[in-house]
């Protein structure tokens, strides 16, 4: 795609991962400056080092989304490093263990007696499944509050949130990445509404299935064979397979463009293979 953002000052949250890190590059590329926000800094640097290697403009920073503290402290890195932010891409996210249940469904059994290593409905710890929410819903809120200021001034910005299949129709085990990721489409039409007299447009992209570290021991064994779950999601995806990191670009550099999606404001944008549009049969 042609797209030119030369000028702009993008920053990704999350930047460090699979994922968000080949947004930042497709940034870069574009022209863009491109922060790279990441809890581990390490990680930042390191996807920084690869865009200024291959002759763009990044800067890693070390950032928590649930910190505003640390957030203020990393707008004003940003703003010292590049200007102030054009382009925010909501990246950080993830699931925890301590909001997952251990089977797809409640069996009466489940209730009769406890067994060690198994979590219902009834196990699942409230503040395992706050931070997973926080991490989610709260990350993204704070950290555009400490990003769109300065676009709601200039009359002008673009925000682009992350949410998922699990917002269109939750998936079995994870009901509070599920409900936070659904908090994410709703609060990305709110936000387009509340920002659209101050000229800033927010969209979010819904991926489908794709491989991270954080799932990949779900959707694949040591082997590199499909697990059950991973068999039966790309059983429920039409293109039969998984996404890659790149699929997303195509998306992203659209609805980024001023000049491409100038009047697209509020949308979430599956990109999955058709998963949300199969029914099963």
């Amino acid at each position: 795609m042609k797209v030119d953002l030369t000028g702009k000052v993008a920053v990704v949250t999350g930047g460090g991962g699979i994922l968000c890190s080949v947004m930042a590059k497709a940034l870069a590329a574009a022209g863009a400056k491109v922060a790279i926000l990441d809890l581990k800094e390490d990680a930042a640097k390191k996807v920084a080092g690869e865009i200024n290697a291959a002759g763009g403009k990044a800067v890693g920073i070390a950032a928590n989304v649930l910190d505003v503290e640390s957030l203020k402290q990393a707008e004003a890195a940003v703003k010292a490093e590049f200007g102030a932010c054009d382009i925010l891409i909501n990246g950080a996210g993830g699931n925890n263990p301590r909001g997952t249940t251990s089977k797809e469904f409640l069996f009466k059994e489940d209730l009769a007696r406890k067994v060690e290593g198994v979590t219902t409905f009834f196990d699942l710890d409230p503040a395992g499944v706050g931070f997973v929410f926080n991490l989610n819903f709260l990350g993204t809120l704070l950290t555009t509050q400490a990003f769109c200021r300065d676009m709601a001034a200039a009359g002008a910005g673009t925000v682009i949130n992350i949410s998922s299949m699990n917002a269109f129709t939750p998936l079995t085990k994870i009901p509070a990445y599920s409900g936070a990721k659904a908090a994410i489409s709703n609060f990305t039409q709110w936000l387009a509404v509340h920002f659209s007299k101050v000229g800033i447009r927010v969209n979010a992209i819904a991926p489908g299935f794709f491989l991270t570290e954080q799932n990949r021991t779900l959707l694949t064994n040591p082997d590199g064979s499909l697990t059950a779950r991973g068999n039966t999601i790309l059983a429920h995806t039409p293109m039969g397979r998984f996404g890659t990191p790149d699929d997303l670009t195509g998306a992203l550099l659209f609805l980024v463009d001023d000049t491409a999606s100038s009047f697209i404001n509020g949308v979430v944008l599956p990109v999955d293979g058709a998963f949300s549009a199969f029914s099963g049969v």
